[in-house]
C-alpha cells in the first residue's frame, strides 16, 4: 500500500503529512533537507507502527511558514502544534538531525505531549573541543558526501522527482536549508542542555557509526542529561544520515524500543 497524503494546519501554518502503516503513532521530523520524497526507512518502518512524516515549516512539504517564525522557540511551538494537529500528541516522537533538534525541544518544554521519543543525530549541542561540522557552509558538491557513507544517497534524495518544475525545484531544496539555518545557524547551538533534565519520557538515541556531522560522542551527553530511561544504539557503517545509508537498521532499532 502507498502512503497516504494529507494537509494540516496549526495556527495559520500548514503542512504536508504523509501516513502509512498501522499501530502505535509515531511522528517523524526529517533531517537536513527534510523530506523530498518518500524514503524506503519509512516502508520499513511502516510495518511496525503508523508512520506520520511531517513536512516542517520551510521544507518540502512544509509551506512557506518558516518566514514566520523568528527563534527556536516559534519553531518548536510550531512543530508542537503540527504534531497535535497530525493527532499524534502523547505518541512517539522521532526527529533525525536538524528535526532531531526540535523533537528534544518538544519533549523538554511541554513533556506530556510525547509519550516515548527517538533521536537520530540530533542537532543542538555543541563542544568547544569537539565541534559538529557546519553544513550550510560547506560547497554543495561536498554534501553528499558529508552527510551520507553510501555515495550519491543524499544526491538522489534531493534530486527533482517526475513531476517537479525545473525552476522551482532548486528553490525548494535551498528553502530548506534557509528554515534549518534560521533556529539552528551559525554553530547550531541550541543550549538543550540546559533542558535535558526536563525530558522525562522513554528515549532512544541513534548514532551513526562514521557520523562526519554531529560527533557520536555527543551521544553519551544526551544519556546523561536526559531524566527519562535512554538507550543508545550505534548504526553501524552509517553516516549522519543514517536512514538513507542503513534504513532498515534504523527501522528494527526503532521497532524494538516502541515494543520494550
Amino acid at each position: 500500500m502507498d502512503h497516504s497524503e494529507t494537509t494540516i494546519s496549526a495556527h495559520g501554518i500548514e503542512s504536508r503529512v504523509w501516513r502509512k502503516g498501522s499501530g502505535p503513532k509515531l511522528a517523524y521530523l526529517a533531517g537536513f533537507a527534510g523530506l523530498p520524497k518518500w524514503i524506503p526507512m519509512l516502508d520499513a518502518l511502516a510495518a511496525h507502527c503508523e508512520v506520520n512524516a511531517i513536512s516542517l515549516p520551510g521544507f518540502p512539504g512544509g509551506g512557506r511558514g518558516h518566514l514566520q517564525l523568528d527563534s527556536l522557540f516559534e519553531f518548536a511551538l510550531a512543530t508542537h502544534d503540527l504534531v497535535a494537529a497530525a493527532g499524534c500528541r502523547g505518541a512517539t516522537l522521532m526527529g533525525a538531525s536538524v528535526g532531531g533538534a526540535l523533537a528534544m525541544e518538544v519533549a523538554a518544554i511541554w513533556p506530556d505531549s510525547v509519550g516515548k521519543l527517538v533521536l537520530q543525530s540530533p542537532f543542538g549541542l555543541y563542544d568547544d573541543a569537539n565541534p559538529p561540522t557546519d553544513p550550510w557552509a560547506q560547497r554543495g558538491d561536498k554534501v553528499d558526501a558529508l552527510m551520507c557513507e553510501t555515495e550519491g544517497a543524499y544526491n538522489a534524495l534531493i534530486a527533482a522527482h517526475g513531476n517537479a518544475d525545473a525552476v522551482e525545484w532548486p528553490i525548494e531544496t535551498v528553502r530548506a536549508r534557509e528554515a534549518s539555518a534560521r533556529y539552528l545557524w551559525p554553530n547550531s547551538a541550541t543550549h538543550v542542555e540546559k533542558r535535558l533534565g526536563r525530558i522525562v519520557c522513554p528515549t532512544l538515541v541513534l548514532w551513526g557509526e562514521k557520523d562526519k556531522v554531529q560527533p557520536p560522542a555527543y551521544a553519551g551527553a544526551l544519556r546523561d542529561g536526559i531524566s527519562g530511561s535512554v538507550t543508545v544504539e550505534t548504526i553501524a557503517g552509517a553516516g549522519h544520515m543514517a536512514e538513507l545509508d542503513r534504513p532498515d537498521a534504523v527501522a528494527n532499532a526503532v521497532a524494538r524500543f516502541l515494543k520494550g
